[in-house]
């Protein structure tokens, strides 16, 4: 056996007598159902057994006895493989020959890494700074006021149109006199302002009352999605059936029933406890990133090379695709390849550290996960797609997979609510503004994909 660091090599030796054991073991069951040509069936001689079939059952019992005996090696060791061994069998042709004749003993070497052995600190000891936000009255008054133009209504008015009034049209476009795919449409509504229509259109409906009918000529941008229409000049014949102004709703108890509450008490108190719950939720994550910065600074042992090389390839290539799609280089960035790929490596190294630190936190302390944690998990989920919960639910009980990759997240969630139960945890107040910029920071620190810090925790 050869070790370095935690790469372990073993020689093993399957002997032939073994193999020929097997070997005969396999052919006596062909025997009583194979079907020879000039034999009963179950008669043929074992030699014609052997001829038929000697190779390919001689090749079978070497993987199963590879399997197995790889298998008993791991098992017989007082440490935990971290990847799947590789398997190295004889190349030597003659020796192969020699081997699958059952002359010969196989002997192959298995190559893996092992998980290192992980010195817990005191998680007691561990001392953190939660930082915590009320919503303030102004803060409330501003969500008030963002529901109130969400929900602005409009009414009709003599005048003509201006900056924010919805201007109900008709039209019909044309080119060089011919009409075309997509220029034409009744009671159309645009909100002046906007800006969703072709550069110049709503600059032609200013001013405009209902019952004006008018001519309004634009250029299509060069850079238009549909190719037959860039850089074109287009008339359109417009027809104004109504001019509104908008009606912001007022902050009433009328208000509030319309959204489904009893009365505007009530609306600013739901307003103020999703705030809050926002808050919370940046509060939390602030925090998760703080204690796995604490683990990280104070536990270090030796990484399993395999482990860290695949979470790198993992992370590049996420870095590859992102680069593609912006169309950026690395001196855009203004950084080196190099520099980068420097920077990476330590995430996944403190990725891959992270993992194998929460997964041993965890089995010592026997924490499991059950199907209400799971069932919690797919809840929280769908309160990410207002509206839409019932579909993710039902997601989810049909996808056996995706309820799997959940298992997890929601393991090392569980993990880290333990440590912060033995931490010693103290609360700061601080103003959402603060609480928003350590949030941002903690973003910029991380870089991509932060909340993969422990991949390898379950």
């Amino acid at each position: 056996m050869n070790s370095e660091g935690l790469k372990r090599e073993l020689k093993v030796v399957i002997g032939a007598g073994e193999l020929a054991e097997r070997v005969a073991a396999k052919l006596g069951e062909i025997q009583n159902k194979a079907h020879l040509k000039g034999f009963r069936p179950g008669k043929a001689p074992i030699a014609h057994i052997r001829k038929a079939y000697g190779r390919s059952v001689m090749a079978e019992v070497v993987q199963q006895a590879v399997n197995e005996t790889t298998e008993q090696a791991l098992k017989g060791r007082d440490e935990k493989p971290a990847s799947a061994p590789d398997i190295k069998l004889p190349e030597d042709e003659g020796t192969v020959e020699q081997v699958m004749a059952g002359n010969a003993d196989l002997e192959y070497v298995m190559s893996f890494e092992v998980l290192p052995k992980i010195d817990l600190k005191d998680l007691k000891s561990i001392k953190l700074e939660k930082l915590v936000a009320e919503p303030t009255d102004e803060e409330v008054t501003k969500s008030l006021d963002e529901i109130r133009e969400a929900n602005t209504g409009y009414e009709a008015k003599d005048g003509g149109a201006e900056t924010g009034d919805r201007v109900t049209i008709d039209f019909a476009g044309s080119i060089d006199g011919e009409s075309f795919e997509g220029g034409a449409a009744e009671d159309a509504p645009v909100i002046l302002g906007r800006g969703r229509f072709i550069p110049g259109f709503e600059d032609g409906l200013m001013g405009a009352k209902a019952g004006d009918d008018t001519m309004i000529s634009v250029t299509f941008p060069e850079d238009y999605g549909a190719a037959h229409l860039a850089g074109k000049l287009a008339e359109f014949k417009v027809t104004v059936k109504e001019v509104a102004r908008p009606v912001k709703p007022e902050a009433n108890d009328e208000f509030a029933k319309s959204l489904g509450l009893d009365s505007m008490d009530k609306l600013d108190s739901a307003i103020k406890d999703r705030i809050a719950r926002e808050y919370e939720t940046v509060s939390k994550t602030k925090l998760k990133k703080s204690l796995l910065d604490a683990l990280d600074d104070t536990h270090k042992f030796e990484l399993p090379p395999s482990l860290v090389e695949g979470e790198f390839k993992a992370i590049w290539a996420d870095i590859e695709q992102q680069m593609q799609r912006s169309g950026k280089t690395f001196e855009d960035e203004d950084s080196t390849e190099e520099t980068t790929r420097a920077e990476y490596q330590g995430m996944a190294e403190r990725r891959v550290r992270l993992g194998l630190l929460l997964s041993e936190i965890g089995q010592r302390n026997e924490i499991k996960i059950g199907d209400d944690d799971i069932k919690r998990a797919i809840i929280e989920r769908a309160r990410q797609y207002p509206g839409q919960e019932s579909q993710v639910v039902e997601y989810y009980k049909k996808n056996a997979n995706a309820v799997a990759e959940l298992r997890a997240p929601v393991y090392e969630e569980k993990v880290v609510s333990f440590i912060l139960e033995l931490a010693q945890v103290s609360e700061k107040k601080v103003t959402s503004a603060d609480l928003l910029a350590a949030a941002h920071e903690h973003d910029h620190e991380c870089g991509p994909d932060c909340g993969h810090d422990h991949d390898h925790a379950h």
